[in-house]
Formats: C-alpha cells, structure tokens, sequence
C-alpha cells in the first residue's frame, strides 16, 4: 500500500530559500546582452532540468560539422550498456576506416584497435576513421549506423536534425540546430565513461605496428576554461567554428552549444560567455540531501519497531534564478513495509514540483535497518498497551 504524507511547500518559505524563476523570461533578458553575437545560433542550459538560460536562433537547421559526432559516441556507449560491444574488445579495420579523410589517428587497414582506444580518439582528437570503424563494427556498415543515430535523434525528441554521416565530413542533406544539440549533448555526459575521455589534454595513440600519434583536445577550453571538463568541436567552411561543451560549479552543470563562429576564438570565447552569465546568475537550491534524513517515516509492519527512518537516495536540487522566488512542493508517497527492512532498501519516492511543473523524481529508502519481530516482542508490545 502507498501512502502520500506530505505535499506543498509555502511559497512564503520558498522565498527565503532564493529558488528559481520560469525560464522563458530569462532568455529573452539574457539575449539582450548579446552573449554569442560572434555566432549564428546558441543555446545555453541547466543539465539537471534542461531549463532554458539563453537562446539564439536555437533553431535554425545549419550543417554542424564533427559536433555530429555527438550521437556517434552515443550510439557507442549504448551499444557497450547493451551487451552488444566491450570496451575490451578489439575491432578489425575496414579499407573504407582507414581511408578516410579530415581529422584522424591515421588506423592501419587490417589492424585491430581496442573499442576504448577508438572511442578516446574520437571523443579527444575528433578522429574520422575512428568513427567509420566504430560505426562497422556496431551496425555492420556506416549507412545502418546513419539510419539509427537518425531513428535516436527522433526518440530525444530532436525534430531539427537529421544525419548523412558519422563524422560531420560535408555532405547533402545534413543538419542540426542548437537546441538538439544540447538535447543531445546532455544526453551524451549521462555516460559516465565520457568524462574519461573528455577531460584529457593530450595523449599517445599506439597503434599495433608501434606506430604513434599524438592526440590532442580539440576543445581548448579543457586548459583555457578550469570549469569546463568536456565538448566536442566542429568545423567545416560550410558550418562554421562550432562546439557543444559543458561545465561545472559547485553542485551545478550547465550546457552550451554555439554553432557557425566566425572564428576558432571567437566560439570559445562566445561559450565563455555563455557559461560566466550562467554561473553568475544562477544556481541550484538543495531541496532534498542525500546525507539527511526526511521528517516523515515509513510505517512497519511485523517489526521490532514499527517505523523507519527515511532517506533520499540522492540529493535533489531545484535550479534558480538567484534573484527568483517560485512556488517549491514536494509529493512524497511511501510504502508500507513489512519486516525485516534493511537499510537501502526502497520505500517509496519524493516528487518535486516547482511552479506547479515537477521537475526531479527521487527514490526514497531505509536509513536503517528494522527487524522482525518475534514472540515476545509482541507480548511486551501488547503489555504495554495494557499498561497504558
């Protein structure tokens, strides 16, 4: 049986707490100041809520370049989530792999590279054979792989894009916009595993033949900017200086895409910008925290104790506007329990609501353990019900 125990939160206690405001009227007052006028479209955002902060032409189709690549890794690390590949794995490559054009670690036809190795030099150096070779070894050919980093972008919702490639090498009938990237973008750092790649600087790419060639980060902004710790470039004369990047401050993580810069500076120094305005003016309020325990309890039944403490399996945060003063609410619906409960075990889960709109759900557990109970704990129970 569920059990809903506690609901709104007062506005006027909010208030006090400094959270955020709706997201619309923000990026109109954020575009006033001409924050990425060095580019033809941008987009900035929280990664927890995928609110808005800033917005610019977010969704004007122009082709993206290696940005594309985006979903290229993606479909990678779904495919490793899936069982499908191992990072372990070592991946043959084909004559096409090889002979691929642009930005590269130059693969030997006919060698073998390990699926980490490949998937660090496309997410460090932007490496096109890489891409080809991946895309063979998940899909069978890189026209297959096309079709399902298509049918992916369509289920992130992403309705202004559309992929001929999976390496952004120019190409008819290709495009994405800012927005999508940013979906996609965000979507892409939920893989923990990125963050091994994207933060390195440079490296060594060996190859079997004991051949080597030195990677080097594309996005500059891994050494330029010490809040940033991942993005992906692109550029062709066609798209532009483009980049989709992200960082972090304190408990809060921001997206920001700029696309068609006129410069390799100007659009690191456009998503410098973006990224000091966001910090500047916003943050996350801790709403629930994984270190405290909730007031309310969860009922127990056939315990030594007939309640257990309850904590949130992690911290919840609203995202804020800091001179913002929106309605905050927590729903809170909680099992009944029968024992024994160990502790982090689930026992129910926590909405949270700002301005009406739910934006976190956070599982609930036991903060400790409880019992069954036996014999005799039932005749002192009963017995001191007759006592009273």
């Amino acid at each position: 049986m569920r059990k809903i125990l506690s609901s709104v939160v007062a506005v006027a206690a909010v208030a006090t707490m400094g959270i955020s405001l709706a997201s619309g009227a923000v990026c109109a007052a954020a575009q006033d100041n001409e924050l990425s006028d060095g580019c033809k479209s941008a987009y900035l955002c929280d990664f927890a809520s995928g609110e808005c902060v800033y917005k610019r032409n977010e969704n004007a189709r122009m082709p993206i370049a290696s940005v594309c690549k985006v979903m290229t890794l993606t479909l990678c690390f779904e495919a490793i989530e899936r069982g499908e590949i191992s990072a372990d794995e070592y991946v043959r490559v084909s004559a096409q792999a090889s002979g691929m054009g642009g930005s590269q670690v130059f693969l030997g036809e006919g060698l073998e590279y390990s699926v980490n190795e490949l998937m660090k030099s496309i997410a460090v150096c932007s490496a096109n054979d890489s891409c080809v070779a991946m895309a063979e070894r998940i899909s069978g050919s890189e026209d297959v792989f096309v079709a399902e980093m298509n049918e992916r972008a369509k289920e992130l919702g992403c309705k202004d894009t559309l992929f001929a490639n999976c390496t952004g090498l120019p190409k008819e009938t290709q495009y994405s916009c800012a927005h999508d990237v940013a979906v996609m973008f965000s979507n892409l750092i939920k893989h923990k595993g990125y963050f091994d790649y994207s933060r390195i600087w440079l490296e060594d790419f060996k190859h079997p033949d004991e051949r080597v060639t030195t990677m080097t980060n594309t996005n500059k902004l891994i050494k330029k900017y010490s809040l940033c710790d991942g993005g992906k470039t692109g550029y062709t004369g066609e798209a532009g200086f483009c980049l989709a990047s992200t960082a972090v401050k304190d408990n809060m993580r921001l997206i920001s895409v700029v696309l068609g810069g006129e410069s390799s500076d100007i659009r690191f120094a456009d998503t410098v910008n973006l990224f000091d305005y966001g910090f500047a003016n916003y943050e996350n309020k801790l709403i629930l925290d994984a270190n405290t325990n909730i007031q309310q309890r969860a009922q127990v039944k056939g315990g030594k104790r007939d309640c257990v403490s309850v904590c949130p399996l992690r911290s919840s945060y609203v995202f804020s506007a800091k001179n913002a003063q929106p309605e905050v609410s927590q729903n809170l619906v909680m099992e009944t329990l029968r024992a024994p409960v160990h502790k982090g075990d689930k026992v129910g889960y926590a909405e949270i609501y700002k301005n009406g709109i739910i934006t976190d759900t956070v599982e609930l557990v036991a903060a400790e353990d409880i019992e069954k109970s036996c014999v005799w704990d039932d005749i002192r129970k009963v017995a001191g019900e007759w006592a009273l």
